[in-house]
């Protein structure tokens, strides 16, 4: 297979090239590099036609088949990490390994799923009666995956669909399709056709799929306002829904902590990949004791730290992904600036692309963009605190609740810290660490739902109670 031309959909098994074709920019040039099928709403609906109907016999096939097919998908990313990764570094950004390390991520993701079986129920096995309660798959599922993680972040929508026994279309984000095209071509082989389809496009498929009747779930990667639209477009035929969400996440740094042991992993929770992830730290809490220490160690690190082609030797944090979301954050640093903010920034970017230095604003009002605001991009406010409960009332104190961070020598008191914080995830001195057999949901706007372990299965299913009378 060559992976750096002749991308294709994945309909009912076969590749379909699309009538019309949309660019994809490396985000490091700034400049197309490829193109990808513009899927129009005939091949759509061919699409949600191919996964109908092979519903039919995917949902009939013993689980223990399914998940075996899934692991082998696992196994398939994994063989071709190589390949795969070189191509995400030029449509996504992130420099070679990371980008290889998120396919085999993704395919260890896969074969962990897998093994996952959905529990039966009983609720009485009496003389007279017999009560089962088991989880059975919705039908077709419409997976819309993200630009940020494009593979990964498809995978944990994939596995779970599948092993349940739905069958599914995938849409990547128009900025990143081409690595799960390629996905798609490799997967011809493994599924049954139909069981798993892929398509992409431009602006327009994003509606076109969320408002299509022959979806009986979406799940969504994405920013609150596009998981806002899905809500409203899937209402009309009550879909079930997944949304994740935006965060705008916050981690607090005790004054007992050894600087020079968490500087660094405080710095990569916030920037790896140039800071485009929904669970980054992207509010930093740090006791007046020690925040100057702190402050001077990450610009020490931001100032150390290559920004630039991830295709490069030595390239550690690479571009933002597309020019939309460089002006939404060129937007946001410009505001400080104007508002006279200080900022602390590392060492000069490339020109040609969509770089931004990676960035710290030294203690910012709390009411101010760069703290309210999800920049989703390398842009960091720290700001200074002295009291607990103020602090705790701080992080709260935000339309978002995905993910938070306590760091403190002091495990029990970081528990307690972690237990008051409105958040699905909090990590206790560590951060983005997450696994497939824990559950991952956010709350307020963040989105619902839930992704991963066995309550990331079920929400791909739905519970059939059976009442069998006796005699």
């Amino acid at each position: 297979m060559d992976f750096h031309s002749d991308y294709t959909m994945t309909i009912g098994g076969e590749a379909v090239r699309g009538e019309a074709r949309i660019d994809v920019v490396n985000p490091a040039t700034g400049q197309t590099f490829a193109t990808a099928p513009d899927c129009s709403r005939e091949q759509l609906d061919s699409a949600v036609a191919a996964a109908r109907t092979a519903f039919k016999t995917w949902r009939k096939a013993p689980i223990e088949e399914r998940q075996a097919l899934v692991r082998t998908a696992g196994e398939t990313l994994l063989a071709h990490a190589e390949e795969l990764g070189r191509l995400f570094t030029q449509e996504q950004g992130r420099p070679v390994d990371a980008a290889k390390q998120e396919i085999q991520g993704a395919g260890g993701w896969l074969q962990a799923v897998s093994k996952m079986t959905p529990p039966v129920h009983v609720s009485e096995d009496s003389a007279t009666q017999f009560i089962e309660t088991r989880y059975v798959p919705l039908g077709v599922v419409c997976a819309l995956a993200p630009w940020n993680f494009p593979v990964s972040l498809a995978m944990w929508k994939v596995a779970p669909a599948l092993v349940a026994g739905n069958t599914m279309v995938l849409k990547p984000s128009p900025f990143t399709p081409l690595c799960t095209l390629k996905i798609g071509e490799l997967f011809r082989d493994i599924f049954p056709p139909g069981v798993f389809n892929v398509i992409s496009g431009g602006d327009d498929l994003g509606p076109w799929v969320t408002g299509h009747p022959g979806f009986d779930k979406i799940s969504v990667t994405g920013s609150t306002e596009t998981g806002k639209r899905v809500m409203e477009s899937a209402a009309k035929d009550l879909k079930r829904l997944t949304l994740e969400l935006g965060g705008n996440d916050a981690a607090i740094v005790m004054p007992d902590v050894d600087l020079d042991a968490v500087a660094q992993k405080i710095f990569f929770g916030a920037f790896f990949n140039t800071a485009q992830i929904c669970v980054a730290t992207k509010r930093l809490y740090v006791h007046e004791d020690v925040y100057d220490g702190l402050r001077d160690r990450l610009a020490g690190i931001a100032a150390a730290v290559k920004v630039g082609d991830g295709g490069e030797q030595g390239t550690v944090l690479g571009p933002i992904q597309n020019k939309r979301q460089y002006d939404r954050v060129m937007d946001l640093l410009d505001d400080a600036k104007a508002n006279n903010l200080t900022l602390i920034q590392g060492g000069a970017v490339p020109a040609g692309g969509y770089f931004v230095p990676v960035t710290i604003v030294d203690n910012p009002p709390e009411n101010s963009r760069v703290v309210q605001e999800e920049a989703f991009g390398p842009i960091l406010p720290m700001l200074k605190f002295a009291d607990i409960d103020e602090v705790i009332d701080r992080a709260n104190d935000s339309e978002y609740g995905l993910a938070g961070a306590v760091w403190s020598k002091d495990i029990d008191q970081a528990m307690s810290i972690a237990r008051r914080m409105e958040t699905g995830t909090v990590w206790i001195n560590q951060n983005l660490n997450l696994r497939p057999d824990t559950p991952f949901a956010g709350r307020k706007n963040s989105g619902f739902g839930i992704e991963n372990g066995m309550d990331g299965l079920l929400e791909y299913m739905a519970p059939q109670a059976m009442y069998v009378a006796k005699g």
